[in-house]
């Protein structure tokens, strides 16, 4: 579905298996276009009754702005490019951050940051400027800062609008650079939750048995 271009979204999620919201140009605070309400509206439907939900970046914003956190312009600047983000204590027991590396390599691209996290979510990963980069919400919606879904190609569209003081064929190359690592890591990530989505996977909320137990 594309609400910005006009489509109509649904009143619930009755017959979907998962929601998955992606990013945007727009910004999660005032002034933003009235259909994010809806959207704000699916996400708080979603957690609420456990259906998979996946939101990468403004969809990581709205997710916390969905549950009462906040977003706001970064004082640290826009974060472009590839980044090492790491991986926090409560991914050692969760579904999808479990099989996640300490330091996975990913992909941003964003202006805003998340400045304070929702009442319950559960941080699942941080970096040293932005320290909102992954969390849950409820058992089955996931928060991510950074991008897993995007390839070179996409990387060099985005970087036609890049602002003053970055070299577009820098951020492409640097990019490029990294794409394997993030794919080997992000893809299984991917693969895992539309497993979940799709019943093949089982929540795991315990962490893993040590050596001879």
């Amino acid at each position: 579905m594309k609400p910005y271009a006009g489509d109509p979204l649904p009143a619930d999620l009755e017959g979907f298996v998962a929601l998955v919201v992606l990013g945007g140009e727009q910004s999660a605070y005032p002034p933003r276009p009235e259909w994010f309400d809806g959207v704000e509206a699916l996400l708080r439907k979603a957690t609420r009754n456990g259906v998979p939900t996946l939101a990468i970046c403004l969809g990581a914003q709205l997710m916390a702005t969905a549950h009462g956190g906040t977003v706001e312009r970064s004082a640290s600047g826009p974060e472009i490019g590839p980044a090492l983000v790491g991986r926090r204590d409560a991914a050692e027991t969760d579904t999808l951050f479990r099989y996640v590396p300490l330091a996975p390599d990913v992909l941003q691209w964003h202006f805003d940051e998340i400045t304070e996290l929702p009442a319950g979510a559960v941080l699942l990963a941080a970096s040293t400027r932005y320290p909102h980069q992954a969390f849950r919400m409820g058992e089955r919606a996931w928060a991510l800062q950074f991008h897993i879904e995007c390839d070179t190609p996409m990387i060099g569209d985005w970087a036609e609008s890049l602002p003053e003081g970055y070299d577009a064929y820098e951020v492409i190359a640097a990019c490029d650079a990294v794409m394997v690592d993030v794919e080997e890591v992000w893809q299984p990530f991917a693969a895992r939750f539309a497993a979940l989505a799709l019943g093949e996977l089982s929540d795991m909320r315990r962490p893993l048995p040590l050596l001879g137990q």
